[in-house]
């Protein structure tokens, strides 16, 4: 590329300068790179070393009132009447800090399994959970899951609302359930209508007749049925097809609405997109809610039935922004011929980032946080903690990853890593050719301070006694970083120092914390 620096390419690629906000949770000030313009990655590279994952909450907290932001907004331009309402889908992202801080927020909770419940359940014993919060549980349901809910109820927690997916799953639970419950229906798409970019959601649901049979078998109950769910797909990006496919679930809800009175929540379901995987995004919330809301306004008004309250379903949009991955390059090798070059990482990326692997197509924003000055190159990363002929990003056929021209020692960030990719990979345990996990600092708001909390990183000997050898004969040493102090910069009003963490029990009922303006670099 003719040496052109990486800082002019990517101005050039992306129509934003070196220095100032790059997206919504991304900047750079001073060489530095910051997530949601309060962290100092470089600076915590230089303190905790590389691989690292800093996760900041407060960014979740952000995105969740955003989202309510934009619902209002829309209706207030759309003159819809009904309500709205925001509900994190835990499965996207189950870390304690994660699913507190978006409850904290004012998030209502979405299961998919027996364990969410169990979660839910605890948390709404300790007080995090406000009884006045719904708890939807989706999917298909065993016995275990099914057996969650039950007792869930039967402990008190009025506004669980199972989703039913088949016609058995309604049979035991009224079984199990003698309290009146709250119930939801998922309409199932014939195959024909199924978004062909997620053919798997077909299997999820009730044909309409089945939709009838639940109606009649409710008819002369203590059971309400609340619920009509419009699934259509994940990390819908063409809004004009997505309002075209929920048009007709409008109609669909609006007919049901005229058998089942209690009927009140519209639930549009999941995929709303986020820009934590592309510095191109572009997507009107505003736009989608409001023509959203004019749809079922107008499908309400012909069919002479009340206009919902919306339910919104949120994962990826709810944490994918708030963690970012830090590498370091171990090796770099000259690629042959014409070939990038290869960039051997000090970790593993189809472990840390298993998305790259198994979701065609998935994209993550990837930065250098230094050496913009350098000539841009494209290259291949790989990691070197792997022989793993499959363990390299981008994948064939994707467009090439530019970074400055790569040197043993140089940090690269990996961001919109904060839904399903520790999930996926799973947290804890043995991982893909041993590959440890990375020292993690989590970061959370508790009043005017930051609150960080380290947890180290694995090591041999924790990882082979899950194997069942005999740890001590086979313990190595682990690197450990040289701790150099960190710059903090104050801006706008002081906070109080930083604290090691500590949990609190919200009481219950208790409204969520509203956090200040005060920030820090770190």
């Amino acid at each position: 590329m003719n040496g052109q620096p990486y800082v002019t390419a990517f101005t050039d690629r992306y129509g934003v300068g070196p220095e100032g906000q790059i997206n919504d949770f991304i900047s750079r000030r001073g060489d530095r790179l910051l997530l949601a313009d309060q962290i100092d990655l470089n600076a915590m590279v230089a303190r905790y070393g590389a691989p690292l994952e800093v996760a900041y909450c407060p960014q979740i907290t952000l995105q969740i009132e955003r989202m309510l932001a934009w619902a209002d907004d829309a209706r207030m331009r759309s003159g819809y009447v009904g309500g709205f309402i925001y509900a994190y889908a835990t499965k996207a992202n189950f870390a304690e800090e994660v699913v507190r801080t978006a409850i904290g927020a004012g998030a209502h909770y979405e299961t998919s399994a027996a364990a969410d419940v169990t979660i839910a359940h605890r948390l709404w014993q300790q007080g995090v959970l406000p009884s006045d919060r719904y708890i939807f549980c989706n999917g298909s349901k065993d016995d275990a899951y099914l057996a969650a809910i039950s007792a869930l109820r039967r402990a008190g927690f009025a506004r669980v609302v199972p989703v039913i997916d088949d016609l058995d799953e309604l049979e035991t639970l009224l079984a199990m359930c003698r309290e009146p419950l709250l119930l939801g229906v998922r309409e199932r798409h014939a195959p024909a209508d199924v978004d062909a970019d997620h053919p798997g959601g077909e299997r999820f649901g009730l044909t309409p007749d089945e939709i009838e049979q639940v109606v009649e078998r409710l008819r002369h109950t203590p059971h309400r049925l609340v619920m009509y769910h419009a699934m259509v797909g994940s990390q819908i990006e063409d809004a004009d097809r997505w309002n075209m496919r929920l048009a007709r679930s409008a109609e669909a809800y609006a007919r049901l609405r005229q058998q089942a009175p209690s009927l009140m929540l519209f639930n549009f379901g999941g995929g709303m997109p986020t820009s934590a995987y592309s510095l191109d995004f572009r997507f009107d919330y505003v736009g989608f809610l409001e023509r959203l809301m004019r749809t079922l306004a107008s499908t309400c008004a012909a069919y002479d039935v009340p206009q919902p309250t919306l339910v919104g379903e949120f994962g990826r949009y709810t944490v994918a922004s708030h963690n970012v991955f830090i590498m370091e390059v171990g090796r770099v090798k000259r690629g042959q011929g014409d070939a990038p070059d290869w960039v051997l990482l000090n970790g593993s990326l189809m472990v840390s980032l298993p998305d790259s692997l198994i979701v065609p197509g998935q994209e993550f924003i990837i930065l250098p946080l230094d050496g913009w000055d350098r000539p841009v190159r494209p290259v291949r990363l790989a990691g070197r903690l792997t022989c793993d002929s499959d363990d390299f990003f981008p994948r064939p056929g994707a467009p090439p990853l530019l970074l400055p021209d790569p040197y043993p020692g140089q940090k690269i960030a990996f961001f919109g890593v904060g839904a399903y990719q520790q999930m996926i990979a799973g947290r804890g345990g043995a991982h893909h050719c041993l590959t440890p996990e990375m020292r993690r600092i989590i970061i959370e708001r508790d009043e005017d301070a930051l609150v960080v909390r380290e947890v180290a990183p694995q090591n041999l000997g924790q990882i082979m006694a899950l194997l069942g050898y005999a740890c001590e004969t086979l313990e190595l040493p682990v690197h450990q970083p040289v701790r150099a102090p960190v710059e903090r910069r104050v801006v706008r009003e002081p906070l109080r120092l930083l604290r090691s963490a500590r949990r609190r029990n919200m009481p219950r009922g208790a409204p969520p914390p509203r956090y200040g303006s005060a920030a820090r670099h770190m």
